[in-house]
């Protein structure tokens, strides 16, 4: 099953950020497929350990970072503690089944990262997320304390970013081992995703959010079900806004948060999707306690509807690490 377009034809124009939205259908629809109905999915267990080097650190850290943590272990052959390390974070990186992902750098190849990062004695261990580099620990450390910093690793990715990491196959290898393509059966849903797509068409907003939430209900990672609940409910809270005042609200009042979000939704309903982004990350700048915490969650809302594939959502991630670190 491929996503399918969405008509907005009669409510909003969201023809600029659809064709992001779908491509993270598109990018998402294997995995989340594979988890559906085998309770697996199409990342394998093998890619969640990865060796990086200087000339793929940008792609497999930097840019993989504002999908999944990365745990970054600066290692050398000749360092014993880092025999000791390097093993446990993999294991743990295993168990951890998607909630990170571990890089593995080899500090005697890539003496620039080594500098780059300051880095001076090893094993030392750091976290990219959403391409912010945070330094965890040095040296060989106890099991447990490890756990507990990688859990509030997770725990930070989740809550600040919306990273909630990828879903693992457990079968992946051993099917790419034997030459078994991974099965992709056609999904159960179809019914209630057209149901939604013509909900939309008519002008039903209420009807559309309930049929992609009753998916939802039941997978709750369906990729095409989450874009298609988060364009409908933007769609939803622009319907009835008045934008002339909405504007002006905006524009007399720069720190009040709910009249930057109105303002935010509309601009990404009328496709101004930087405009979008770059007001709320430039209001949780400026606000504190629950009125910054209410901004960056409708800034991750409406990252899902435009797709974490789409570059801008990773620069908006960047920019916003950077507001609350």
């Amino acid at each position: 099953m491929q996503p399918r377009n969405m008509s907005m034809s009669g409510v909003v124009d969201l023809a600029a950020v659809k064709a992001a939205g779908e491509a993270k259908a598109k990018a998402e629809q294997a995995r989340a497929e594979a988890a559906r109905h085998g309770g697996a999915a199409a990342v394998s267990p093998s890619a969640l350990v990865i060796d990086v080097d200087e000339a793929g650190f940008e792609r497999d850290v930097i840019q993989r970072s504002t999908e999944v943590p990365v745990v970054i272990d600066f290692w050398a052959e000749w360092c014993e503690p880092c025999k000791q390390l390097g093993p446990l974070l993999e294991r743990l990186t295993l168990e951890a089944n998607g909630r990170f992902v571990l890089a593995k750098v080899d500090v005697d190849a890539n003496q620039m990262l080594m500098q780059q990062f300051g880095i001076q004695g090893i094993p030392a261990v750091f976290a990219v997320v959403a391409g912010q580099a945070l330094p965890l620990f040095q040296g060989a450390a106890p099991e447990q304390q490890i756990r507990e910093t990688l859990a509030q690793l997770v725990q930070v990715a989740e809550q600040r970013f919306g990273l909630t990491g990828l879903a693992v196959d457990a079968d992946a290898d051993v099917d790419a081992q034997a030459g078994v393509p991974a099965a992709a059966p056609a999904g159960p849903y179809d019914a209630l995703l057209d149901a939604a797509v013509a909900a939309l068409d008519a002008g039903d907003l209420a009807g559309a959010v309930q049929a992609y939430k009753n998916v939802l209900a039941d997978d709750p990672t369906h990729p095409e079900a989450k874009l298609g609940l988060a364009q409908a409910e933007l769609l939803a809270r622009v319907r009835s806004m008045d934008p002339q005042a909405v504007r002006q609200a905006a524009a007399g009042n720069p720190k009040d948060p709910a009249a930057q979000i109105a303002a935010a939704d509309l601009d990404l309903a009328g496709g101004h999707v930087e405009d979008a982004f770059g007001r709320l990350v430039d209001t949780v700048r400026v606000t504190a306690g629950d009125d910054r915490d209410a901004v960056r969650v409708r800034l991750l809302e409406l990252f899902e509807v435009v797709g974490a594939e789409d570059p801008r959502v990773a620069k908006a991630r960047t920019a916003l690490a950077r507001v609350l670190f």
